[in-house]
């Protein structure tokens, strides 16, 4: 077989170099156009669900939130694995879905599914992470203050680091979890509702 291919390529010897002078120009026209990536990804396909739950401990958002999002994703086609993290304040509910599975599809499934999940009171409702895998994740960062009052690093946090590094190209999203989040509350007197002959569905109806 080697022999019948070398006497063929001596006995056209214009026709192979056309054929390998077209393969090497179009392998220099391929590699112009070949994405490249010092750190290729090569993890599932994912979504993720956050729920954020401020005065919840990791023992009561377990079963209270991980575990009943765990339960509604139950049985989504193509779903290969459901794994859960709970910690102070934060639930976060990874699907890992196979190969080749399209990730807006996935997650069309995901958010129908979440419509059936009952929140505890005061919580609020799911939200999905942003379309990025867990390489996607670039670094994690505390913001602590030196002086000033216990709410300063979340203030800071919201308003000033968060709203530039969303700006910047290439960045999908910034989770913020924890510290002291700076809260308005209206103290409504009872006694003072009943002289004026008000109710407290009044005072929350009130613009």
């Amino acid at each position: 077989m080697l022999n019948r291919v070398i006497d063929f390529s001596l006995g056209n010897r214009l026709l192979v170099l056309m054929v390998v002078g077209i393969l090497a120009l179009s392998s220099v026209f391929m590699m112009a156009k070949l994405p490249l990536d010092a750190f290729p990804d090569v993890t599932d396909v994912l979504v993720q669900i956050n729920t954020v739950a401020p005065a919840l401990n990791p023992i009561e958002i377990e079963p209270a939130i991980s575990a009943k999002i765990e339960q509604a994703m139950a049985g989504i086609p193509k779903i290969k694995l459901v794994r859960s993290i709970s910690k102070f304040g934060l639930s976060q509910v990874t699907l890992v879905f196979e190969d080749g599975t399209d990730i807006f599809q996935a997650r069309s499934q995901v958010l129908e599914r979440l419509q059936s999940v009952e929140m505890p009171p005061g919580i609020e409702r799911p939200k999905l992470g942003p379309i990025a895998t867990g390489l996607g994740e670039i670094f994690h960062y505390m913001v602590t203050c030196a002086s000033g009052t216990m709410f300063g690093p979340r203030l800071a946090q919201d308003f000033l680091i968060r709203p530039r590094l969303v700006s910047l190209p290439g960045v999908a999203e910034v989770n913020s979890w924890g510290g002291f989040e700076k809260q308005f509350q209206i103290l409504v007197d009872p006694v003072r509702l009943l002289k004026h002959g008000l109710r407290f569905q009044d005072v929350f109806e009130a613009d």
